[in-house]
């Protein structure tokens, strides 16, 4: 399988990918694309099965995007999951270096804290839920076996309000339509609905807050996020409250993290603490060092480090993200973490110290070589690398290895089970 998770089969050198189809599999096919190198097609018929095949528990798991992998076992994906990371620093970083076993989980459903669905209208009907794969086609989901419960019931509301009242459902073709996005936040006690819209003005908005209150009488707070721009993003840079309060808690081993609307949140929260924990073994601190965690976010890899070194200084772009980490800090009683909105690149040289540890955990598209530069200037003893993306992770360990730095160890971690996604962390060292 390749990194998307579709079969990579091939007939006389020629290369072909299968959505479905698994190795060591023998399949009927039928082409649907032919381009210059490779061909597309769909799964007619399994002829020969391989033993790590099962049946997807969810009934529209063939039309929804989301997930890519219910029909592989869970135990053969955590294995999949480290060949990725194994292929991408061997063939990308072209170095060696000890790859451990994926870190899975003891029940692998029912583990996002985060729901975000579109919503359309099809024939005069409200559809919300995931995108087909590769298109824009709204798969109508009535409940998703990844998410926890509660968002299921917080989608379900927000069907039926939105039917009620006739809200105008968003077209993206026409940039028309009020309501763009459901998005759902299910804290270990608390719960926020996000309505996403298209413009400021949300017509009989009190109305509406009361009847969605009606069907969750425990929601804890409803946010409307204002995204005016004629694009995929899902949120816009304003929110106002509906109801309740700005944000809701949630909990990572033994912190506490207020989360808002926008802010950045691990999805599994189980996981997270499995993450952040091997980041934390992987510092190797003592008690004297200084940290610098270059994508901070909200505060919860900053955190963590700063209950075992002496200062740890967070940077975030994000100034909500910022805000949220300062209060995160209050409300765990840290005091030896400080929070910086910028650009790390740009505010690590001005801060006039010798870090000791630098992690870095950026978004799938990796760091940019002049981070990679000034946190090689920088010469802590040891990088913490937390990467979503294994490609870009094998593109910047290489670079890192040019500037005296050696990659010791990658651990993987299963943060998006049934998914083709996988996280890592890896740990690199200072060439005496």
């Amino acid at each position: 399988m390749n990194s998307e998770a579709q079969g990579v089969g091939r007939i006389d050198d020629f290369t072909v990918f299968v959505d479905g189809a698994l190795p060591n599999e023998v399949v009927q096919v039928k082409i649907n694309s032919v381009k210059k190198n490779y061909a597309a097609a769909d799964l007619l018929d399994i002829i020969n099965k391989s033993k790590d095949r099962v049946e997807p528990r969810c009934p529209i798991y063939k039309d929804c995007g989301g997930c890519q992998l219910q029909h592989l076992s869970y135990e053969a994906q955590l294995k999949w999951k480290r060949r990725q990371i194994v292929d991408a620093v061997t063939r990308i970083g072209k170095i060696d270096v000890p790859v451990s076993e994926t870190i899975g989980m003891a029940d692998a459903w029912h583990y996002r804290n985060k729901m975000q669905f579109p919503v359309g209208k099809v024939k005069g009907e409200v559809k919300i839920g995931c995108f087909a794969k590769s298109s824009h086609q709204i798969i109508d989901t009535n409940s998703c076996l990844i998410q926890r419960p509660a968002n299921d019931l917080i989608l379900a509301a927000a069907r039926k309000v939105i039917n009620k009242f006739n809200i105008s459902v968003y077209n993206e073709d026409r940039h028309r339509g009020t309501i763009r996005h459901i998005m759902g936040r299910a804290g270990a006690d608390e719960t926020m609905l996000v309505l996403v819209t298209s413009k400021e003005n949300l017509p009989n908005e009190k109305s509406i807050v009361l009847a969605l209150r009606s069907e969750l009488p425990n929601i804890t707070s409803i946010p409307q996020n204002i995204q005016t721009y004629h694009n995929n993003v899902v949120l816009g840079r304003d929110s106002k409250i509906l109801y309740g309060k700005r944000s809701i808690k949630d909990r990572i081993g033994d912190l506490e993290f207020n989360i808002s609307a926008r802010s950045f949140f691990q999805v599994n929260t189980k996981q997270a603490e499995k993450l952040y924990q091997t980041a934390l073994d992987f510092a190797d601190l003592k008690g004297h060092e200084t940290v610098i965690d270059a994508f901070c976010g909200t505060g919860t890899i900053t955190l963590f480090l700063a209950k075992r070194a002496r200062r740890v200084i967070g940077i975030e772009i994000v100034s909500p993200s910022i805000a949220d980490a300062k209060l995160n800090a209050r409300i765990n009683n840290i005091r030896n973490a400080e929070f910086i909105v910028g650009d790390a690149t740009a505010v690590m040289p001005k801060l006039r110290v010798r870090p000791d540890v630098i992690v870095l955990d950026p978004p799938r598209a990796g760091c940019d070589q002049k981070l990679l530069a000034g946190v090689a200037n920088m010469r802590p003893a040891n990088v913490v690398f937390v990467a979503c993306n294994p490609a870009t992770l094998a593109r910047d360990l290489k670079i890192m290895e040019t500037t005296g730095y050696k990659t010791k160890i990658i651990q993987p971690v299963d943060m998006f089970p049934f998914t083709s996604h996988v996280e890592s962390v890896a740990l690199l060292t200072l060439k005496r």
